[in-house]
C-alpha cells in the first residue's frame, strides 16, 4: 500500500482565540433516537434560542446531510455507476457507520471552530456515537461531546410518522429502517434523556440549554 504522506498542520489561530472572539465554548451536541422522536425539531428549537443568545451554532440535520456531504447512490447517478457506487451511501449497516463517521469529522472541525454544533441523526449504532465522542474528546476536551438521547416509544415515533416512512417500512418498501427492520441501540449513559412523548419541545429545548450553561459552554453570553 502507497503511503499517502499526509501531515498536520497546526493552525495560526487556537480555538481558545476563537471561543474567546465567540465569547463561549464549542462542542458537539449529538441528538440521537428513532426516526420521529423530535430531534430535529427540539435541536432547532436549541439552534433559535442560542442564536438569540449571540451565540455562534449551527446544526448538521440527518436529511440535510444526505443530500449534500453523504448522498445516495442514486443521488451521485450523474457522476457515472462507478463513481456512485464508491462514494454513495444508502441505509445499511456499513453506510451508517460511514455516514456517522463524516458528520462526526465535520462537528469536530466545527468544535475547533469554537463553535456550538448540533447534530440530529437517528446513529443508532452505540458503537458509532462512542467513536465519535472518541474523535471529538481526544482532540478536544472531555466534555466537548454531549450525548442527548430523545426518547419517545416507538409507537409514538410510529403514529407521528411525521414522512410516512414507517408505513413504508412495515409495507416492505424501506429496508434497513430503524426500529422496524433494524435495531436501535438505545445510549446507556447519556449526558442527557430528554422525554418527547411528555414534554413539548420548547420545555426539552430549555432542558439542553440549561445543561450547556452549567458545564460552562455558554455561561460567558448567558
Amino acid at each position: 500500500m502507497d503511503k499517502t504522506h499526509v501531515v498536520w498542520h497546526a493552525h495560526n489561530v487556537s480555538r481558545e482565540e476563537r471561543e474567546a472572539l465567540n465569547h463561549h465554548a464549542g462542542c458537539v451536541v449529538w441528538f440521537t433516537g428513532l426516526s420521529g422522536c423530535g430531534k430535529s425539531t427540539v435541536a432547532n428549537v436549541v439552534d433559535r434560542e442560542l442564536h438569540k443568545l449571540g451565540a455562534r451554532s449551527f446544526l448538521l440535520d440527518g436529511d440535510n446531510v444526505r443530500h449534500s456531504l453523504n448522498p445516495s447512490p442514486a443521488m451521485l447517478a450523474s457522476y457515472g455507476e462507478t463513481f456512485a457506487k464508491r462514494f454513495g451511501l444508502g441505509f445499511a449497516p456499513e453506510d451508517r457507520q460511514e455516514n456517522i463517521r463524516r458528520i462526526g469529522a465535520v462537528a469536530e472541525l466545527f468544535v475547533s471552530a469554537g463553535m456550538i454544533t448540533l447534530t440530529a441523526f437517528v446513529s443508532p449504532y452505540r458503537a458509532d456515537r462512542n467513536l465519535v465522542r472518541s474523535l471529538v474528546t481526544s482532540r478536544g476536551r472531555a466534555d466537548d461531546f454531549i450525548e442527548v438521547f430523545v426518547d419517545a416509544p416507538l409507537e409514538v415515533c410510529e403514529a407521528r410518522d411525521p414522512k410516512g416512512l414507517y408505513k413504508k417500512a412495515r409495507a416492505g418498501e424501506i429496508p434497513h429502517f430503524t426500529g422496524i427492520s433494524d435495531p436501535y441501540e438505545a445510549p446507556e449513559s447519556p449526558e442527557l434523556h430528554l422525554q418527547s412523548a411528555e414534554k413539548s419541545p420548547e420545555v426539552l429545548a430549555a432542558e439542553v440549554l440549561a445543561y450547556l450553561k452549567k458545564i460552562g459552554k455558554i455561561n460567558a453570553i448567558s
